[in-house]
């Protein structure tokens, strides 16, 4: 016996982190933030080795950042249980999903977003293979198929506007569409079901942990992307951060040392390629040519610019959640932000003229 497995051991640390994150938050209100806990990602190791959080965080009085490394295993949407629970201060989601989960009653608020997206973020994958089963080239295709994601993600997002401009709707809970849809919360299955010939196709972001190897593997090939202009791009597929109301309101000088961080570890990494790839490499025990994708993909996340338009995010919201209500989507037409808790689920103190903004 070897002991714990690798994913074992990072649940063990999470579900540590959890209860120690649970009495921090409980105590916010009462003492001096002198640790957080944050994500482990590629920006994030980064961040620390290179002394950026330390130079940002000792600022403010927090003297000791724990990462914690959440596992391949962990099932989409964790961080933001994460979140309510304490175990993190502060999480990265989509601004999709993180209004759906705003909207079904976690009381959180928007710290950072990113400006628009791209098509390159959340591309719809098949099988590489070259034989008489499979033999999709296009979204045309998928007509009939069958494609399995995670529902609230931009892996159902992205393909389902795609799919809805080629005039193959998905299937929702009320209607039958055109293509066949399933939800899986973990990456690695869906793929894993993309190869075997249980599913046709899926969506990822090729440069997530649990994604990048498969897809420099060669085993996949893109057939659809998100219009180049359209509602997932401009608007449902910006990256936030979030934390709860308790935590923003109880530290909002830990918030900002955060997201200073952040843009420091951007540029950093964007003037160091090689040198931050080694990092991430190293820090996360992933190849080389893994890490350094991540890095410089046209589909990465992790290093997008910043909006610094409270507005605007708030004008991005209120948008994709009208497109895809009018649309099907029966998760936001069943609970979604009316305008009082859309203007109240981004915290301005953060962005472009806030009392704590990180924009001049």
């Amino acid at each position: 016996m070897m002991g714990l497995s690798k994913i074992s051991r990072k649940h063990v640390v999470l579900s540590l982190a959890m209860i120690a994150g649970s009495w921090q938050q409980a105590h916010a209100q009462e003492e001096t933030l002198e640790s957080i806990n944050l994500q482990e990602t590629p920006w994030t190791v980064i961040a620390e080795e290179t002394g950026i959080f330390d130079e940002e965080f000792s600022r403010v009085g927090v003297n000791n950042v724990n990462l914690v490394a959440e596992g391949a295993a962990e099932m989409i949407g964790a961080e933001t249980a994460a979140v309510k629970q304490g175990a993190l201060a502060i999480a990265q989601r989509m601004i999709y999903p993180a209004t759906v989960h705003k909207a079904n009653g976690v009381d959180s608020v928007i710290v950072w977003s990113s400006g628009p997206s791209n098509r390159y973020r959340a591309p719809i994958l098949a099988s590489a293979a070259n034989d008489e089963v499979n033999t999709l080239e296009d979204l045309e295709d998928l007509e009939g198929k069958k494609l399995g994601s995670s529902r609230v993600s931009c892996y159902w997002s992205s393909p389902f506007e795609a799919l809805d401009v080629a005039g193959l709707p998905m299937d929702t809970r009320e209607r039958r569409g055109k293509v066949r849809y399933s939800s899986i919360d973990n990456t690695a299955v869906a793929l894993s079901a993309v190869l075997s010939g249980a599913l046709d196709a899926t969506a990822v972001h090729l440069a997530a942990g649990n994604a990048t190897g498969a897809w420099l593997s060669g085993k996949f090939k893109i057939i659809g992307h998100s219009p180049a202009d359209g509602v997932y791009v401009n608007h449902a597929g910006r990256v936030t951060y979030f934390a709860t109301r308790a935590f923003s309101q109880a530290h909002p000088e830990a918030i900002q040392a955060f997201l200073k961080a952040r843009e420091r570890t951007m540029i950093w990494a964007t003037d160091h390629v090689e040198d931050a790839a080694e990092i991430v490499s190293r820090r996360l025990r992933l190849p080389l040519d893994v890490a350094r994708f991540q890095i410089t993909t046209k589909g990465q996340w992790e290093f997008m610019s910043s909006e610094p338009s409270a507005e605007s995010v708030r004008n991005s919201i209120a948008t994709f959640q009208r497109w895809y209500i009018d649309h099907g989507d029966t998760i936001l037409a069943a609970h979604h932000l009316s305008e009082d808790e859309l203007d109240d689920f981004v915290d301005d103190r953060f962005f472009e003229g806030g009392e704590y903004s990180i924009y001049l």
